[in-house]
């Protein structure tokens, strides 16, 4: 898979990982819905965050249509911030977050349990393929680049580094493992382009059109955190998923599906996942393991464990 071509300005995708793959806003997105908190003061006591930092990532997330801002009754110029439609769009990734850090992180154990309401069943959901209802892996799927949509992916725009970067404060919030994988653009890209089954460095170098240095760096993080393996097979260092990496598979397609409803009339969109299965684009959703049905925001509830402070 060959793909050419220099950086474009920053497109749907890109957007998406730089918006959602920050520590400091899945903690707000957390907060407004387990414990439906709207106010900077909830957050600030809640996430620790330096108060200009929070204003900046709340600002962000209302210029992107997550939050909208309602004055409070009492004036004073302060506000509540809810959750927009789109907002509430985001908890198929949330939720995938949270599953992955349960099973595959030491902060798992203080992430938010879900619970189907109408079967009780307590536990990770599966993912599921709207188009034919069968339940969908990393093997089961095919992430389809091309030139323009890996320009807009790494077009130009913010990129932050996950190390050395300020942090919320509690531990139950910090998404530290999982930050690895999509806390910057190239992690991301590093990752999604693992997922579709590329392993040697110069593959990744010619599709992604990514200096040595930066991939050499991303590849060795990845591989510190166990999400990529590292083994000279034949003639060539080859990067391939763990268990632990493959894990990471639903995050990624409600990634990408999110953004197709965050940016309906932006064409192209971007990297695309085909369900080998019906050789349809994935339509992702998640699955209850207890009864199989669609789950939807309407019929699950995120459980904080009691012990939470």
């Amino acid at each position: 898979m060959a793909v050419t071509g220099a950086a474009a300005p920053q497109g749907p995708v890109a957007q998406t990982i730089d918006l959602l793959g920050d520590r400091l806003t899945l903690a707000i997105l957390r907060e407004a819905f387990v414990d439906h908190v709207r106010r900077f003061s909830q957050w600030i006591d809640r996430t620790g965050a330096p108060p200009a930092m929070l204003t900046a990532r709340l600002n962000a997330l209302v210029e992107a249509g997550v939050l909208e801002r309602q004055p409070q009754h009492s004036g004073h110029d302060r506000y509540d911030y809810l959750m927009t439609e789109l907002g509430i769009a985001t908890w198929e990734i949330l939720a995938s977050i949270w599953t992955w850090q349960r099973e595959w992180s030491p902060e798992g154990r203080l992430q938010p349990e879900l619970i189907h309401v109408d079967c009780g069943h307590r536990g990770p959901p599966a993912l599921m393929c709207l188009h034919c209802g069968a339940v969908v892996g990393p093997r089961d799927a095919h992430l389809e680049l091309d030139r323009e949509s890996l320009a807009l992916a790494t077009g130009s725009g913010r990129r932050r580094s996950t190390r050395n970067s300020p942090s919320v404060s509690r531990a139950d919030l910090q998404f530290t493992e999982v930050m690895e994988a999509i806390g910057d653009r190239w992690s991301a890209l590093v990752t999604g382009v693992a997922l579709t089954g590329v392993r040697r460095f110069g593959e990744f170098q010619a599709i992604l059109k990514i200096s040595p240095t930066t991939l050499t760096e991303r590849l060795g993080r990845l591989s510190e955190m166990q999400i990529l393996t590292r083994s000279e097979h034949g003639n060539g260092r080859e990067y391939v998923l763990t268990p632990r990496g493959r894990a990471l598979f639903p995050i990624f397609a409600f990634l990408l599906s999110w953004t197709q409803v965050a940016h309906p009339d932006a064409l192209p969109l971007g990297p695309q996942i085909r369900h080998r299965a019906c050789d349809s684009w994935l339509l992702p959703a998640l699955r209850c393991r207890g009864c199989d049905a669609r789950l939807e925001r309407t019929s699950v509830h995120f459980e904080p464990l009691p012990f939470r402070t």
